[in-house]
């Protein structure tokens, strides 16, 4: 045992350095989620080890099986992510359970979802008769070492965390903003218990709600502070001007907690959470935070692997007929886009442009093609192209086989390997040019959730429908997101690409 726990928090820590200097301030909540999900499938298969052991090694009353420590847990293994369903179910992955103050309702909602894991298999056991477990007191011992396996792991990822978050790696900078009597307390709060995660950087408020020795945090208006500042949260402890400071958290990509009076804690909206002591509402810009982002991420990992697998031979072919047709350029094209929190990266697609305005702007190559006595007006074309919404039937820069593959939306294939390396989603957002920026209202709120390879705009006509109704479909997929949305979006796009909906 002793040369397993060595290993064991060899590992861990390990993986910890690598977050430590990886870690980003507004996905630290995330990455631990993430890490929890790990230690609990380490914990559930070890847990069946322990079991085993316990019965063959520890347990003095003979047992008639033949079966290796491997050969038992190799098939409990494949039944491990049905568990961590239910964990998700259970609410284990939820914050206001990993980092209540009290562990009651952990501790009892694990041990509910270890005998109900172990109830589960033996249930299972039944009908296909597969004798997984071959002596019924492994089960037994399974609940138990279980439980203890859960908890341990998740005492040793609050350990790490705690020392990550008092060696300030990952914690979230605050500013408070209110003429309250919850300010004052809230910055009690956050000074008292730095374990959860918030450092203060500085508190729009009058003097009084500051205490003396805290005034070199103070600022008169928001706007100073943030531009003082570097924060990852703001907090409201009063109704005024509620709509501007929420307004600019999102403008500038921050989460927005409210601190509700009594009368409206009682009917709140949102997600309510501890900050110490003291009730605060996260208002969410869209529902895709928390539990709701690694659902989503372990979706894109596992359908985009999937596609590349289906696709890698229409790829192959598609690489053989651009290269053939033109040996000397590149076959992928690529370009920076924006993505979640105005993050550049480069997309990737199948070159369907000719090489010669490969990389300028629309205005510019229509320009150059004018000059080159291609095209009679630039300024014509222009205007068409993007009262069109950026788009036209008969587009001069774009080579025959690259009109196929925009028709098809074959030329996007190769982002499938942008959303396995998580740059972006499948669906989400149209991944923005960083020109086009200036040209969305609400800027900010597009770029909260990251962008995607589909979505809702593009199955709803794709070219057949005008900027502003785009942007005003991207702006209701954000906020009304759920998995089932996700997945209905996902069979409309098979069915768009294959019927050519919207496409010229």
């Amino acid at each position: 045992m002793q040369p397993i726990c060595i290993v064991f928090f060899s590992l861990f820590k390990k993986a910890f350095s690598w977050v430590k200097i990886r870690l980003m301030k507004k996905n630290s909540d995330f990455i631990f989620r993430l890490f929890l999900i790990l230690g609990d499938i380490i914990a559930i298969i070890a847990s069946f080890a322990f079991a085993y052991m316990i019965r063959t090694k520890l347990d003095t009353r003979p047992y008639y099986f033949e079966l290796t420590s491997m050969e038992f847990i190799l098939p409990l293994v494949f039944l491990v992510p049905l568990w961590i369903i239910m964990l998700f179910i259970m609410g284990l992955y939820r914050k206001d359970v990993i980092f209540a103050k009290s562990r009651w309702g952990e501790l009892y909602r694990l041990f509910v979802a270890s005998v109900v894991g172990i109830m589960g298999i033996i249930t299972l056991d039944f009908f296909i008769q597969e004798n997984l477990f071959p002596v019924r007191l492994i089960a037994v011992y399974a609940v138990f070492t279980c439980f203890i396996s859960l908890l341990f792991m998740r005492i040793i990822l609050k350990f790490f965390r705690k020392r990550f978050m008092l060696q300030k790696i990952g914690i979230k900078r605050a500013i408070i903003v209110g003429n309250s009597k919850n300010t004052t307390y809230l910055i009690n709060q956050i000074l008292a218990y730095p374990e959860d995660g918030y450092r203060l950087v500085g508190v729009v408020a009058g003097s009084k709600y500051i205490p003396k020795e805290l005034r070199h945090f103070q600022y008169f208006s928001l706007k100073d502070a943030l531009k003082d500042q570097t924060v990852d949260v703001i907090f409201q402890t009063d109704e005024r001007q509620t709509e501007y400071v929420y307004r600019q958290s999102i403008n500038h990509h921050l989460l927005y907690y409210f601190i509700p009076s009594e009368a409206a804690l009682s009917q709140h909206m949102g997600q309510l959470e501890l900050i110490g002591s003291t009730p605060a509402i996260l208002v969410k810009v869209t529902p895709l935070v928390g539990n709701a982002r690694i659902i989503k991420r372990f979706m894109d990992i596992i359908f985009s692997f999937i596609g590349i697998i289906l696709a890698f031979i229409p790829m192959l072919i598609i690489w053989l007929c651009i290269k053939i047709s033109d040996p000397k350029s590149k076959t992928i094209y690529s370009e920076y886009r924006l993505t979640q929190y105005n993050r550049k990266f480069k997309i990737f697609k199948f070159r369907s442009m000719k090489t010669a305005y490969s990389g300028m702007t629309p205005e510019e190559a229509f320009a150059k093609m004018e000059k080159e006595g291609k095209i009679p007006s630039a300024a014509e074309l222009s205007h068409q192209y993007r009262k069109n919404g950026d788009f036209l039937a008969s587009d001069p820069r774009i080579t025959r086989i690259g009109k196929f593959l925009r028709a098809t939306s074959l030329d996007e294939l190769p982002q499938l390997f942008n959303v396995f390396r998580g740059d972006i989603s499948l669906v989400g957002p149209r991944a923005l040019v960083p020109g086009e920026l200036r040209n969305y209202g609400d800027r900010s709120l597009l770029l909260t959730v990251k962008s995607g390879l589909t979505g809702l705009a593009q199955v709803s006509g794709r070219r057949d429908i005008s900027f502003d109704e785009r942007r005003s479909l991207d702006l209701y997929y954000i906020q009304n997101w759920s998995v089932l949305f996700d997945l209905q979006i996902m069979l409309q796009t098979i069915r768009a690409v294959i019927f050519q909906k919207g496409a010229k």
